[in-house]
This record gives C-alpha cells, structure tokens and sequence, in this order.
C-alpha cells in the first residue's frame, strides 16, 4: 500500500507527535508512508528530522484555493492507494477535490469537531460546517477515543460503521534510559498544555490555592491565548510563589523537567487520548487528570493515577490532596506500574497495526500487499 498523509504543517502539540510517531513506525517497518504538509513548518520539520519522506505543497495562505490543482496532480502522480488527512485545513482540500482524484480518503479525528472553532465567532462556524461536510465525505474516519466517535455519530450524523476508533500511542523508552530523578524540597506538579480555555488550567491553579499547602509548586508549560490571564489569576489567588509559567518548550527541556516531577495533572474540559500524560508516564511521572478522552482506558483504576471530574474543583483538589498525601516510594510504585501497563497498551507498533488494517479493510479484502 502506498499512503499519502496530509496536514496543514502548523500544529505544535498531540497532532504533531500522532503524525510524525505513527509515520516513523511505518518507515520503521518497511511501510511505504509519505507525507505532504500545505506549508512548511514544525510538522515537515519534525518529519525530516525523524526521515520521513516529506513533500510540502507551499500553499500561500490558507485560503489558497489555487494550490487545489497542484493537489490533484501531486496525488494522481503519486498513484496513491489512500490519501489520509489530519486537521480542518487539510480535511477541507480534500474535500474540494475528492471527485478528482483516484485514491480513497481517510480522515482522522484528533479533537471534538464540534468545538475545533468554538468562540471564533462568524468564520469560526462557518469552518466547523466546512470540516462536519469534509468528514461526511470522507471515505472512512478514524476517531481517537470512543467519545469522539460517538460525537460524530450523534451529533454529526456519520453512520458508526464508516468509524474505526484508535488510540493515540508512543515510543516507549526502556526505564535504564530514562534519566535518573534530581533531588528536590517541593512536591512539583506539571501540566503541559496549550493555555486555552478548554485545558482547565484555571481549576489547577484554583486547586493549588485551596490546598493552602506552601510545600506544593506549579509548573506550567505552554503558551496561548489564556497564558496573561492565567498569570493574572495566579496573582490574584496569592499563589504566584509556588506557580513557574515556562512558556513553549521544547520535547527535551520538558523530558529534562519531568526529573523533577512528582505529579503530571491535566485538568482540561475535553481532550483526545492526551500523548501528555503517556509522555510523562514514559518518564516515571505519576499522572492526574481530568474524566476526559476515554481516559478509564490509561487510567484504569486508582491503582495507576489520579481521576477527577470534568469541571469540578473539588473533585480535582481531592485528587490533587490524594497524590501529595501518598509517599515518594508509593508514587514511584504507582508510575512504574502505569507505565509497564501504557507500554503494553499503547505502543507505536500496536497503533500501526491498527491503522494499516483499517486501511486495508477501506480497499477491500482482495487488495494485497
């Protein structure tokens, strides 16, 4: 099978790491994936960095329309059997062209589309009917978590049996390379997420200040539209001393902190299956997070992390109280058998595995390798 996968190249977070992870394991493998990037940027960058074959389309803007009919002869030259996109911008491209070429097309659904564009205000749903009529066209659909699956049946009205549910994964590392823990006086929280609304960065720091505990800090890592607010709200909750914004960092400065981490928490309103917390499981980082994404499916009982419920303060602050009142040894005891159960679950190979079975299912069972 010869796969073409298509993004618009702009995205810094999970979608990235979904791309570029399940990419390197097919080349890894011997499977013939490519991918095409409208413009160049962090997702093409990340992709040659790892040896993925990497085209980039150079669209002018994102409303280039004229980069349509390069599109459709990048494709058709390509003779690709599937055509797979990530994102809106791309679902949209397709979509404008999907009678003109020759491949099937897939989609993949990183996020509640309902919300992709949420407070944007016109435009912003203007581009939520363009992607729902994007995904409606589509030749198949794979969601990344139940929940978006089931959004997009009863809600968006796509019949379940063109969606196929998958589960984000990672390269796990083997624990003699994960660098050892430094020593420190502070029970250290993480979270890395974008600062917007929907990751719930707010009830954290809300969280921090009823424990009232000065041996508890914050680390806060990322930056967005809510980062100057949420420093505000920190100020104003009397909790600045125990709270450090990092702003955007990089996969080896945030590895380089997880050392000295006790607690990875995300407290976010709605999420795919989060590649944040896995990533700090493969770290040895015990992780606390929010009833989100299918979350019962990495955090299985309260012999693995921490649940709290969407939204609830008090929820969230008991969990938080819950994993600072457990010891050093019982929170290393509980990381070590996350992630043996993670690694297990959600490897890069398992999701190949999935994906490239999907694939063939799409082309008919009379298609061979």
């Amino acid at each position: 099978m010869k796969i073409l996968h298509i993004n618009a190249g702009l995205e810094k977070g999970g979608g990235l790491f979904h791309i570029v992870n399940l990419l390197s394991e097919a080349k890894k493998e011997g499977q013939d994936f490519e991918l095409l990037t409208l413009a160049d940027g962090p997702v093409s960058q990340a992709a040659r960095k790892a040896g993925i074959k990497t085209y980039v389309l150079n669209a002018n803007s994102r409303y280039d329309l004229k980069a349509l009919s390069k599109l459709v002869k990048f494709i058709n030259q390509g003779h690709y059997d599937i055509v797979h996109t990530h994102g809106a911008r791309a679902n949209l491209y397709v979509s404008l062209i999907k009678k003109r070429i020759k491949s099937k097309w897939l989609i993949t659904v990183h996020s509640d589309p309902l919300k992709d564009f949420e407070g944007r205000g016109i435009l912003g749903n203007i581009f939520t009917k363009l992607n729902l009529q994007a995904l409606k066209n589509a030749d198949g659909i794979l969601a990344i978590t139940q929940n978006f699956a089931d959004i997009l049946t009863e809600k968006v009205g796509i019949k379940k049996t063109k969606i196929y549910v998958i589960y984000n994964g990672i390269f796990f590392n083997d624990n003699i390379e994960i660098p050892s823990k430094y020593a420190h006086p502070y029970f250290n929280v993480i979270n890395v997420a974008r600062s917007e609304k929907v990751k719930g960065q707010d009830l954290l720091l809300k969280a921090i200040q009823s424990l009232n505990n000065s041996n508890l800090r914050l680390h806060l890592v990322g930056d967005g539209s809510q980062l100057n607010k949420l420093k505000a709200l920190a100020r104003d909750l009397g909790i600045s001393r125990q709270v450090t914004f990092h702003g955007f960092l990089d996969h080896k400065q945030i590895r380089e902190l997880y050392r000295k981490m006790d607690l990875a928490a995300l407290t976010s309103y709605s999420e795919s299956f989060p590649l944040v917390l896995l990533e700090a499981s493969d770290n040895l980082v015990p992780i606390l997070s929010t009833d989100v994404g299918d979350i019962e499916k990495m955090i299985p009982n309260d012999d693995y992390g921490f649940v709290a419920e969407i939204g609830n303060l008090d929820s969230i602050t008991r969990q938080l109280e819950k994993a600072v009142a457990k010891s050093k040894l019982e929170l290393a005891e509980m990381a070590k058998r996350e992630k043996e159960y993670l690694a297990r679950t959600f490897s890069m190979k398992n999701q190949l595995l999935v994906v490239t079975n999907y694939y063939k299912s799409i082309l008919g069972d009379n298609y061979g390798d």
